[in-house]
């Protein structure tokens, strides 16, 4: 579940709403700028699950060092760009794994992003790359499993072949998540949650969907429902 709002206090009217519907929460940009550390700190009070959404890219150095500082935090998946490079995300593994071990906790899951879910083809062309999305896509997996990380953020489209390719232990997260009865708003490489299991997403990123539902938990139910009928199929 997605926490994309400005400020703590409307994070937490949400996670308190939604209670034990979700455990997994996902703290982006917006409002990791807004309240820092001390977010992840309540999250973690309330026995959630925590995907701290920063997208690191910069020299490996500054990350890596970055991403031993975020350790301390206790959350459990962390995120850099796949397109910083080999030694970025390895270098950055490393750190990860080095500062837990100093702290004597489990080191959270390093995962890296692909190409963003709101990019289409005609805002790719653009940019000069010789691969489509797709391609592109499945190459920066391959590179960030090549370089020791956990899994990807994709778009659920592209999850079929990045199993295929990276296995069946890589974690595949996929935002871009659109139920039937919600709307596409700035994404648009997107699925059902069903499509996205079935292509092979292990955790679906979902924000809108509930937070601009009249009734979020039942918009929770649903979702889940739809997940576990793709799993069962």
């Amino acid at each position: 579940m997605a926490l994309d709002f400005p400020t703590g206090q409307e994070a937490r009217a949400l996670v308190e709403e939604l209670g034990d519907a979700v455990t997994f929460y996902k703290v982006g940009m917006e409002l990791f700028y807004s309240e820092g550390p001390a977010i992840v700190s309540y999250l973690k009070e309330q026995g959630k699950k925590v995907f701290l959404d920063l997208k690191l890219q910069d020299i490996p150095n500054t990350v890596a060092h970055s991403l031993a500082v975020l350790t301390r935090l206790g959350v459990d998946i962390m995120n850099v760009h796949a397109v910083g490079g080999p030694k970025m995300m390895a270098e950055g593994m490393n750190a990860i794994r080095e500062a837990a071990e100093k702290l004597c906790v489990a080191a959270p899951k390093l995962i890296a992003v692909t190409i963003l879910t709101s990019m289409d083809e005609a805002q790719w062309a653009p940019l000069g790359y010789a691969k489509p999305i797709g391609e592109e896509v499945l190459a920066l997996a391959a590179l960030a499993k090549e370089s020791g990380l956990s899994g990807v953020v994709a778009s659920p489209r592209e999850a079929e072949a990045i199993r295929k390719a990276c296995g069946s232990d890589f974690l595949i997260v996929t935002p871009g998540i659109r139920p039937t009865w919600a709307a596409a708003n700035d994404q648009s490489r997107i699925a059902t949650p069903s499509m996205a299991m079935k292509n092979g997403s292990t955790h679906l990123v979902v924000g809108r969907p509930i937070t601009k539902a009249e009734n979020k938990i039942d918009a929770v139910n649903r979702i889940l429902k739809e997940m576990e009928g793709a799993l069962h199929e």
